[in-house]
């Protein structure tokens, strides 16, 4: 009875409410459907089925102008690109309260939603620092690319995206990733280099004639390109782009249903580095999720660390497996060997770099305590750190040296990548490892998030083991490979040093399954952050 009594007032704005956007949807329908019939005079209009089927009619004079929302992504709901603007770019408060207005964004309609997204996402953000559209975002539209959209665009020689989407966005995602010629959005409002959270209307902005120009389509009556146009509704079609094209097809939603994803083999650029705290794409219903779990989350994920740093192995394990963190230790097991009481010297155990906590965990699975050498570390990992780490400083002879003073006292580990990646890749291995010992390990580790990613280029390092221990069940993998000889086939002469670390990165992405670069550090934070690697920020 008292639910029934709070619900009824709720039902009965919304019956109100729902009528009069009814009314609304219905008077917009009935205009643009006139406008239309008149339009289809002048313009051949068909269904993108017909058109996909027939895509091999395309010649390297063929100009394409699709709409990105309705004709190349899949998803029909916004909310989770802006989502994730919010979250990374203007933080936990400001993505609470977008969620929170989500239902009133849903009853609105998309014009005025979108307006509400671009207010509560961008007001006071700084331009010059908001990197989510090139870090962030890329992998989330690529993973929500329509197949079969895809293969039509590739067929064309040239390709105008059209987009309701503010253009920082959706610029990087499309020209460096599906190598889109020309990205149309919508310009943000700035005042004193800080996004106003308003959009700037399309038709007081020229963009048709430096367009065409700077694609030498010679002017309306004598282009150089047969143009076509690909839609999800007549809306786009009265954008000034697509009155230029003799035929417009249009995307049902039949077709988009029927659509395959992108698969990852077929991105015209890998997609090797991305950033961002969210592992998951945040929809209504996940972000729900992830807002109900994070004070929880954050209570479990002190609780692991404590755990973790104070007690031993034989019973830290156990209480975190039951906490829900999984680790996996896969074969070959390596052999106890002793070594000589004149000379002790320890194993050096190379492994790929996932996060900062694959020094300790490799430690868990060995069940014993290692030294770790590192590039980089922050100050906040190095205090709560159980073991033993020393960073590196980059000159080749003193971290020399210092690795073979730390091999003299015991195991050590080291991750020549200098630096963490998520995706199934591996970035070129420093070979100064395999000048130092004879006696090498390599390890191949995995890891599997299913809330937040524990690593992150452009934000807070310390924070990264506190990430990844607030998934509800992470999961490391660990393998551990075949002894590789370093130290005396280098002086020998055998194989160079860059032989061995090559070597140690093929025989890691073999049983990992995954694909060798050389790609570094420094690219990987040009991309992500914008500099090389150097910040104030926790000491990365």
């Amino acid at each position: 009875m008292p639910k029934a009594f709070f619900l009824k007032p709720f039902f009965f704005l919304y019956r109100i409410f729902f009528r009069k956007l009814r009314g609304f949807s219905k008077s917009v329908s009935s205009n643009s459907h006139a406008t239309s019939l008149s339009s289809s005079q002048s313009k051949n209009q068909k269904s993108f089925g017909s058109f996909h089927s027939q895509r091999s009619n395309l010649t390297n004079q063929t100009l394409i102008v699709f709409d990105v929302e309705g004709a190349l992504l899949k998803a029909s709901c916004l909310f989770n690109y802006f989502m994730l603007v919010a979250f990374e770019a203007g933080g936990f408060v400001r993505a609470l309260v977008l969620f929170l207005l989500w239902p009133i964004i849903f009853l609105v309609g998309d014009k005025i939603g979108l307006k509400i997204m671009v207010m509560v996402c961008f007001f006071g953000v700084k331009k010059d620092s908001f990197r989510v559209g090139t870090a962030v975002l890329p992998k989330f539209f690529l993973e929500d690319v329509g197949l079969e959209a895809f293969e039509v665009l590739q067929r064309g020689a040239k390709k105008i995206a059209v987009s309701k989407l503010p253009q920082v966005m959706i610029e990087s995602f499309l020209k460096d990733y599906l190598e889109i010629d020309m990205v149309v959005g919508k310009e943000l409002k700035v005042f004193g280099g800080y996004f106003l959270g308003i959009m700037e209307e399309e038709e007081n902005r020229n963009i048709v004639s430096p367009l065409l120009e700077e694609l030498e389509l010679g002017g309306h009556d004598s282009m150089a390109f047969d143009t076509i146009g690909i839609s999800a509704s007549n809306e786009f079609r009265y954008h000034q782009l697509f009155s230029y094209c003799k035929e417009v097809y249009l995307v049902a939603d039949s077709d988009k249903r029927s659509w395959k994803n992108l698969p990852r083999d077929r991105y015209p650029k890998k997609l090797v580095f991305h950033d961002g705290r969210l592992a998951l794409t945040p929809t209504p219903l996940e972000t729900l999720a992830i807002l109900m779990w994070a004070p929880l989350g954050i209570a479990v994920a002190i609780f692991r660390i404590i755990v973790g740093i104070s007690l031993p192995y034989d019973v830290s394990f156990p209480l975190l497996g039951f906490s829900g963190l999984q680790l996996t230790v896969g074969a070959p097991k390596l052999r106890k060997q002793t070594p000589p009481m004149d000379k002790p010297r320890g194993v050096l155990y190379v492994c790929n770099h996932r996060t900062l906590l694959d020094p300790l965990y490799l430690c868990f699975a060995l069940k014993k305590n290692l030294h770790a050498v590192t590039y980089s570390l922050s100050k906040m990992s190095e205090i709560l750190s159980p073991i033993k780490t020393v960073r590196l400083t980059r000159n080749r002879h003193q971290d020399g040296k210092m690795m073979e003073k730390l091999l003299n006292q015991g195991d050590v580990v080291v991750c020549p990548e200098g630096t963490t990646c998520r995706e199934p890749y591996l970035l070129r291995f420093s070979p100064l490892f395999s000048e130092i010992s004879d006696e090498i390990i390599p390890i191949a580790i995995t890891t599997h998030v299913s809330m937040f990613h524990g690593t992150t280029a452009g934000g807070l390092k310390c924070l990264d083991p506190l990430f990844f221990t607030m998934n509800p069940s992470p999961i490391y993998t660990i393998q551990l490979l075949e002894k590789v000889s370093g130290l005396s086939t280098c002086r020998d002469g055998d194989r160079s040093s860059f032989d061995v670390a090559n070597y140690v990165q093929g025989e890691i992405g073999k049983a990992l399954g995954f694909e060798s670069t050389k790609l570094t550090r420094r690219d990987k934070y040009l991309i992500l952050a914008g500099n090389e690697g150097i910040s104030s920020k926790c000491t990365i």
